[in-house]
C-alpha cells in the first residue's frame, strides 16, 4: 500500500511541475503580446496623447485655469 501511495505522490508531483512550466509559457506569451502591441501601437498613442494635451492646454488658455 506504501508502495502505490508513494507512486501516487510521484504523479501529482509532476502533475504540479508541469502545470508550473505550463502557465510560466502562458505567462511568456503574454508578455510577449503586451510588447508587440506597445511597439506596433506605441507611436500613435503618444501622437493622441500629445494632441490631447495640447487641446487641453489650448482649453485652459481661452477659458482660464
Amino acid at each position: 500500500m506504501a508502495k502505490i501511495g508513494r507512486r501516487l505522490y510521484a504523479f501529482f508531483r509532476q502533475e504540479k511541475a508541469a502545470t508550473s512550466i505550463e502557465y510560466g509559457l502562458i505567462a511568456g506569451g503574454i508578455s510577449l503580446a503586451i510588447l508587440a502591441v506597445v511597439l506596433l501601437f506605441g507611436d500613435n498613442l503618444m501622437a493622441t496623447y500629445n494632441f490631447m494635451m495640447t487641446r487641453m492646454e489650448w482649453v485652459n488658455s481661452q477659458f482660464g485655469g
